[in-house]
Order: C-alpha cells, then structure tokens, then sequence
C-alpha cells in the first residue's frame, strides 16, 4: 500500500523513477521495487520522497509514514512461507489491514466464511499433489485468517455469491450442511453480510468471474481489487479501475437476494440435505 501511495504521487508530480531515485541516493531500479513493495522502506526515504512529490500537509505526510514500521514488520502470516504464494502474501496483508472486504465469488464460500472441514476440500480440489501435512497447513492458514472477523474493531464483510456456491455439495452432504449452518451462524455477526444471486437472476455484470474490493480506514489509501488467477493475482488501484468493479459489485447486489432472503435460502438448503 505504501508503494502504491509513493506511486500515484510521482505519477501525479510528472516525476521519472531516475529523478526520485537521485533524491534518495538511490538507483532508478530500487524506486521501481519500492513502488511494487518489494523492498523495505526507510522513513529518511519515505520523507525525502513526500518532499519531492510536494507533499506538505502534516496529516497526509503523518499518515503515509506511520505505515513504514507497518510495512517493515512480519505478519503473523509468513510463518506459512511454505505454503503460501508470495502473489498471495500480499493479499493477505492488506487483507489484515482492510476496514472493509467485499467479495463475489462463483465456485466457493469465501475463505473468511469457510469451515475447517469444507477449507480441506477446497484446498485438496486446488492442490491434487499436496502432501497431508501440506494440505493441513494450508487449512490451518485460512481458520488462522478468519480471526480477523472476530477481532476488536474488525472490519465489514460483505460477501456476494453465486447460488451455485451454496448449492454445490463440495465435500459431500455432511461437510456442505455443516458449512451452509456455519454461514448461518456467522451472518448473525454484525460485521457480516451475505447475499445470494439466485440462478433466476440470469447473466450478471461479473462474467470476468470472482474479485475482491478492500477498502481502508485511513482516508488517504485507495482501495484494491484483487483478482486471482490459478497462479498468480492481479492487485487493481487505479481509480477508474477501482470505480468500474464498484459499479459492478453494486449491481451484483441489486440483482443477489437480500441478506433476509439470503437467510431463508441457507435454512431452506440445510432442511434439504
């Protein structure tokens, strides 16, 4: 996110990367893989970049630097290296951060709403050669995430997802119904929202497949879509790019059942498994 931030603001001064590296007695290179998050940050840099970028007010400097010891620190997270993709690290960081996720998903119930046994069923479908002790990493890992919805000022969930996500029996009937009374359970949270887009609905607005948006406290941040693709993601913060996916998941909204009727589907779906 600090890449990010360092980024627009160059592109919004006309600044080249060569020019910004000579302010910090730095190649062209290194602001490059600053920008991308790829290295640490100093606050000597940081400052001496906000400088040249013309950045003056103390709030707007205050914010953007208070996220360098942030950047520096390691989550909790990277003691999962071994299991966890470095496009994905990165999602799971900001993901820690978010004031707000929203999500549409096609296929499965979202990592964050996942049972421990429909997680095992979902990581063994996407990781066919894994070994046992991998797999349960890797579900240990996702039940690891899902403290964030629990935690003290945790952020709003709000979740979109196709019928075909709660109808398919993934896992078997037993783990399904499980996970179908789970979702139950979790929409009673406050800070979770979910809505179903029923098949009636027809062709929706999201034919791209499924995306995440996350939206962050401090008012400086812009948000970020976060595509995933089968090994690799795409992270979105452009604001024209930002604003088409809004649009859409807006629509996915109108077009899903309300979170009420969402409840009446889930309750009906378990009387019949």
């Amino acid at each position: 996110m600090l890449g990010s931030q360092l980024r627009r603001l160059r592109e919004r001064s006309h600044i080249t990367l060569e020019e910004a590296g000579r302010a910090i007695r730095a190649s062209h290179s290194k602001i490059s893989r600053m920008e991308l998050g790829r290295v640490g940050f100093r606050i000597r840099d940081v400052a001496d970049l906000l400088t040249l970028y013309g950045v003056r007010d103390s709030g707007e400097r205050d914010a953007l630097l208070s996220l360098v010891p942030r950047a520096k620190a390691p989550g909790w997270w990277h003691n999962y290296d071994d299991v966890l993709p470095s496009w994905f690290e990165t999602y799971v960081g900001l993901e820690e951060a978010a004031g707000g996720i929203r999500n549409y998903e096609v296929q499965f119930v979202p990592g964050l709403l996942q049972t421990e046994e429909y997680a095992r069923a979902v990581v063994r479908l996407g990781n066919a050669d894994a070994t046992a002790e991998d797999v349960e990493r890797r579900v240990r890992l996702r039940m690891l995430r899902q403290a964030v919805l629990t935690r003290p000022e945790p952020p709003h969930l709000w979740a979109v997802v196709d019928e075909a996500v709660v109808r398919r029996p993934l896992g078997g009937r037993d783990v399904m119904r499980a996970q179908l009374e789970h979702l139950l359970e979790l929409v009673e949270l406050p800070n979770v929202t979910l809505q179903v887009v029923p098949f009636l609905a027809g062709g929706l607005t999201a034919a791209g497949g499924p995306f995440s948006i996350l939206r962050f406290a401090e008012a400086s941040l812009p948000d970020v879509v976060y595509l995933e693709q089968l090994t690799s993601a795409v992270y979105l913060d452009k604001r024209e790019d930002v604003d088409r996916y809004l649009l859409v998941m807006d629509r996915l909204c109108v077009a899903a059942k309300s979170a009420s009727e969402t409840k009446d589907m889930l309750r009906r779906l378990v009387a019949e498994l």
